[in-house]
């Protein structure tokens, strides 16, 4: 049965809007390692900078490619569409495995800011914790995208009221030039960029994630360009407001390290304003997990409908109306993943992500190219100026992102895209012995 038949209820602006911020963005947590591997001032330059490379012309991608294209999967269909099956395949693959490793990251994570409130929580109990998250979070997106924006939307609530008390508290006690140093001193130059670089882009990720579930919101051609308009900016302001004013106000940009918002709400603002912002930290990675589940396990279940993965991921929660089998199978492997610590894996992500979005952007230029009378609702403006804009910023970015990457990723990175060809080429040869069955 189409989705789009279904009786099931949808999600509106505010629910996307907040479902959006939550994989996108969730709160300021994760830029921290920047400042001391980049330099306070190139930090801050590059949270002002990058989104105008990376993420405003993805967004404005996705915009006119939703409002052409409303359907499930999204940039998976897009770019069936504009490329074909084989990198429609890739999209959608690269996609949706880069999803294990970030959804067991969550989970690991989560159950790392657990330990800190309760240290027994190590071992088997540590891994059992993870497992129960990736449960509930199941569940919830098993009962479907309302429900999840509900919930993404009180999680979000929570993580930026400390964040907003934090950058009130700092902003008076302002006594050091947060820009200084610009970069960290004797350390190579393309090296303080790259590492920069690719973290922000990291950061700045995921824009197009949210067409996965097209079908699943009301009023798509117009809801989708609204969110992207206010989340955009809103994540920009997530990322460099409190950075900038909490090192105006501590000024000791060598001490930052990961976790380190909660220490320095802690030194900012007290032990109440520390104890919150720890709190806030594990809730935000409650709330990544929360909306990686709803976009990427839509993935599975539209290409099995397509027939280029096993029929039966396919499957429809009879009451929810949701893609629960795919859900599942997806939660299993995430659960696999939060065996262990998932930091240099994340690296990897970064490759495949990166993969999924130049599909994206090159989608938009092609469908420009074979269907110049496709309706767009919204349409990426400055004409073919726009166009060379939107494609060309995340091409250049990504290629210097990815020459800086460190030796593991260079060295795995490529193996994880590799893989997507191997798995197309095992999906055709078994599709080929079913029609022969068949025939």
């Amino acid at each position: 049965m189409s989705r789009s038949s279904s009786p099931a209820r949808k999600a509106s602006l505010i629910a996307l809007v907040f479902v959006m911020y939550s994989y996108t963005t969730g709160g300021p947590f994760g830029l921290e390692d920047q400042i001391t591997t980049s330099g306070p001032g190139l930090t801050l330059l590059f949270d002002l900078l990058l989104p105008f490379f990376w993420c405003i012309p993805v967004s404005l991608v996705v915009a006119e490619l939703t409002t052409a294209i409303p359907v499930e999967g999204g940039f998976y269909r897009w770019v069936r569409v504009g490329f074909g099956d084989f990198w429609g395949f890739l999209a959608g693959w690269w996609n949706w495995t880069a999803s294990f490793v970030l959804g067991g990251a969550y989970a690991v994570l989560f159950s790392d800011y657990l330990s800190y409130f309760f240290p027994l929580i190590v071992g088997w109990k540590h891994f059992l914790a993870s497992l129960a998250l990736i449960a509930v979070i199941a569940y919830v997106n098993v009962r479907g995208i309302q429900m999840v924006g509900v919930v993404a939307t009180v999680l979000e609530i929570f993580i930026l009221l400390p964040v907003a008390a934090m950058c009130v508290i700092a902003a008076t006690k302002w006594h050091h030039n947060p820009f200084v140093p610009f970069v960290p001193p004797h350390v190579p130059r393309f090296q303080v960029f790259g590492i920069g670089l690719a973290l922000g882009l990291w950061l700045y990720s995921g824009y197009e994630q949210l067409s996965s579930v097209a079908e699943e919101v009301e009023n798509p051609q117009r809801n989708y360009p609204l969110s992207l308009a206010l989340v955009v900016p809103l994540s920009i302001a997530t990322y460099v407001l409190p950075t900038l004013l909490s090192l105006a106000a501590l000024g000791n940009w060598q001490d930052w390290h990961t976790r380190y918002f909660s220490d320095a709400a802690l030194l900012i603002g007290g032990r109440w304003l520390g104890f919150w912002m720890t709190l806030a930290a594990m809730v935000t990675n409650i709330s990544l997990l929360n909306a990686t589940v709803l976009t990427s396990t839509r993935m599975p279940s539209t290409m099995a409908e397509d027939g280029y993965l096993p029929p039966f991921l396919s499957g429809i929660h009879p009451r929810y109306r949701t893609p629960w089998i795919g859900i599942l199978v997806s939660s299993a492997f995430y659960g696999l993943f939060a065996l262990k610590s998932l930091t240099q894996l994340i690296t990897v992500y970064a490759w495949l992500r990166i993969a999924t979005t130049l599909m994206t952007v090159l989608a938009a230029w092609k469908l420009r190219r074979t269907q110049p009378d496709l309706p767009r609702p919204f349409h990426i403006p400055w004409g073919r100026a726009g166009i060379v804009y939107v494609v060309a910023a995340p091409i250049v970015m990504s290629v210097v992102a990815m020459v800086g990457s460190d030796s593991f990723a260079l060295r795995w990175g490529p193996v994880a895209i590799l893989l997507g060809p191997v798995a197309y080429l095992l999906v055709r040869k078994m599709r080929a012995r079913h029609e022969r069955k068949m025939s």
